[in-house]
């Protein structure tokens, strides 16, 4: 991950998901969104957490949390946004 206004980001996407459906919402979410790193069922108050990577604030939130919210299962995502080390 790079530091600055116009570099790229790096958050984690917790999960809600339907009882059943995380190994199947963790598979299609890596098929329909390419900049999702990493991927992976939980334990906690969360069914699953991805490390994503965007080219901007922008595109986290209007081009990829919607796509994930498109997958079948997926109830509801908490964002945590990675604040870059100086």
């Amino acid at each position: 991950m790079r530091s600055g206004m116009n570099e790229s980001i790096e958050a984690y996407v917790l999960l809600t998901v339907e009882i059943d459906k995380v190994e199947k919402a963790l598979k299609e979410i890596q098929k329909k969104v390419k900049t999702v790193k990493e991927a992976n069922a939980v334990t906690g108050p969360y069914d699953a957490i991805l490390r994503v990577e965007a080219s901007s604030l922008r595109e986290l939130t209007r081009v990829i949390l919607p796509k994930i919210f498109t997958v079948e299962g997926v109830i509801d995502t908490t964002t945590a946004i990675v604040i870059p080390k100086e």
